[in-house]
């Protein structure tokens, strides 16, 4: 599923696939905002992505799409 991640002053969004559950993304997100800890989430390669919860814009939480095969233009 892709996550995406506006963040307070910085001109680009994050964006990153995660095999997470939307249930699990939006807990993480709630805590992080509702604190001012930080978010951290895992993509699908394994790499960590942290977020300042106090500089969080917003956060698109996107379906699970199943995989693709072939070439899509």
């Amino acid at each position: 599923m892709e996550i995406r991640i506006g963040v307070q002053h910085a001109p680009r969004d994050v964006v990153l696939e995660s095999a997470a559950t939307p249930d699990q993304v939006r807990t993480q997100v709630d805590a992080a905002l509702a604190d001012g800890s930080v978010l951290t989430l895992t993509d699908d390669k394994g790499r960590v992505i942290v977020v300042p919860g106090d500089k969080i814009a917003f956060v698109e939480i996107g379906a699970a799409t199943p995989g693709r095969v072939g070439f899509a233009s």
